[in-house]
């Protein structure tokens, strides 16, 4: 039997999250087999981060979702479930679309850490300087 889901891939700095949205759930909501306010350590910051998109589709109630999610910190992952999930929420309803970009979902972040450059202590620190 093959159950019909909405796909999206979300990144975020080193993290990846790879999005199933299934319509006609009660509202079951996992990461990595988890709930958010478990995987999340229950910072509910990252809670409210990954469940915006649901909010502003208003189908918290009528979807179930699951969610793998590997690679950077917590913030990334959170990040990176966030717009997996608005990305499965457009292919899901092309309606949702511009109600997701007016908040600022759909856009992919990209600021990522910088590379160490030689002859500095990190990306742009550079030694202490020293006339004499």
């Amino acid at each position: 039997m093959d159950i019909r889901y909405f796909q999206g891939t979300g990144r975020r700095k080193t993290a990846v999250a790879r999005v199933r949205i299934y319509p006609g759930g009660q509202g079951k909501f996992l990461v990595n087999g988890r709930s958010p306010h478990e995987y999340f350590g229950g910072r509910l910051i990252y809670e409210k981060m990954v469940l915006e998109p649901l909010r502003l589709a208003n189908v918290d109630k009528q979807v179930d979702v699951s969610v793998q999610v590997r690679g950077g910190g917590v913030t990334g992952q959170a990040g990176a479930v966030s717009f997996g999930l608005a990305r499965a929420l457009v292919q899901m309803d092309e309606a949702l679309r511009p109600v997701l970009k007016k908040a600022g979902i759909l856009t992919r972040d990209p600021r990522v850490k910088e590379r160490k450059k030689p002859g500095l202590k990190r990306a742009r620190k550079r030694p202490t300087y020293t006339k004499r």
